[in-house]
C-alpha cells in the first residue's frame, strides 16, 4: 500500500468514526470469509458495517477524528463495528452471530460519550430494537388519545339520542306531540279548548225570524172543529147552562109586569 492508498484510508476510516454513534471492538481471528459475509449482512439491516483494520492506520484516523478511546482498543488483530442506525440491533447480531460461531472475542466499545465494557455490551444486546422501541412508544402515547376519542364518541352518541327523543316528542320541530292512543282521557287543555269552540258555535248561530215562525205555523194544519155530541157530556154542561139563563130572564119579566 504506498502512501495515496494509505493516506486515502486513514480518511475513509476517520469519516466512518465522526459518522458512527457507537463503536464495537472484536477480535476476529478464526473468522471465515463466508462467516464475515453473513455478519456484515446482518450489520447492514442495523444501518452498521463491520471492517478489519490495520491498527497503525486507524490510530491515526482516530487522532484525525479527535477520538482517543479508540486507540487503546487497537491491540493485535482487530475489526471494528461502525454503527451509525440501532444500536441495539447491531449488539444483538454481534451476539447472535457469535452463539452460533464463536469466533469473535469482544475487546471493548463506546456509544456516544459512555464507554461500554463486555457487560454493558451485553445488556445492549438483550434490549428491544429500535423499531420495537418507537412501536412501543407510539402505543403509550396513542392510548390516551384513543380513550378520549372513545370518551367523546360516546358523548356525541348520548347526545344524539336525546335529540332524538326530543325530536319524536315535537319540542324541535314545533311538531305537535303524537296523539294520546284510545281509551286515555283527553288532556284538560283539549277539553277546554273543544268547550270554548263549542259555545262560540251556539253564539253564532242565527235564531229563527218570526215570519219563519209563522210560515211553520201556517205549515201546520189547522184542527177540524167536530160537531158537539149530545150524549156527551160537555152537552149537558151547556143544557144546564141554558136552561139557568131562561129561568133569569123569566124572573125579570114577573117583576116589571
Amino acid at each position: 500500500m504506498n502512501r495515496e492508498e494509505k493516506s486515502a484510508t486513514i480518511e475513509e476510516i476517520a469519516a466512518q468514526i465522526e459518522a458512527s454513534e457507537a463503536i464495537f471492538a472484536v477480535d476476529y481471528r478464526g473468522i471465515s470469509v463466508p462467516q464475515a459475509a453473513q455478519l456484515r449482512g446482518k450489520l447492514r439491516e442495523a444501518d452498521a458495517s463491520f471492517r478489519i483494520v490495520k491498527n497503525r492506520l486507524t490510530k491515526l484516523a482516530a487522532e484525525k477524528a479527535g477520538e482517543d478511546r479508540l486507540a487503546e482498543l487497537l491491540q493485535g488483530p482487530t475489526a471494528l463495528t461502525f454503527v451509525r442506525g440501532d444500536t441495539a440491533q447491531a449488539a444483538k447480531a454481534i451476539t447472535t452471530f457469535n452463539k452460533e460461531h464463536e469466533v469473535l472475542t469482544y475487546k471493548g466499545g463506546f456509544m456516544d460519550t459512555t464507554s461500554l465494557d463486555e457487560d454493558a455490551f451485553k445488556s445492549i444486546a438483550k434490549l428491544p430494537t429500535r423499531e420495537v422501541l418507537n412501536g412501543q412508544l407510539a402505543g403509550v402515547v396513542a392510548s390516551p388519545l384513543t380513550g378520549l376519542v372513545r370518551g367523546l364518541g360516546s358523548m356525541i352518541q348520548g347526545l344524539a339520542l336525546q335529540l332524538g327523543q326530543i325530536a319524536e316528542q315535537g319540542l324541535v320541530s314545533g311538531e305537535a306531540p303524537a296523539a294520546a292512543p284510545a281509551g286515555e282521557a283527553p288532556a284538560a287543555e283539549e277539553t277546554e279548548t273543544a268547550s270554548e269552540d263549542q259555545q262560540d258555535s251556539e253564539d253564532t248561530s242565527p235564531e229563527p225570524s218570526q215570519s219563519d215562525s209563522s210560515a211553520e205555523g201556517e205549515e201546520e194544519p189547522k184542527a177540524e172543529q167536530e160537531p158537539a155530541d149530545p150524549d156527551a157530556p160537555g152537552s149537558e154542561a151547556e143544557d144546564a147552562t141554558g136552561s139557568d139563563s131562561d129561568t133569569s130572564e123569566q124572573d125579570s119579566n114577573e117583576e116589571e109586569g
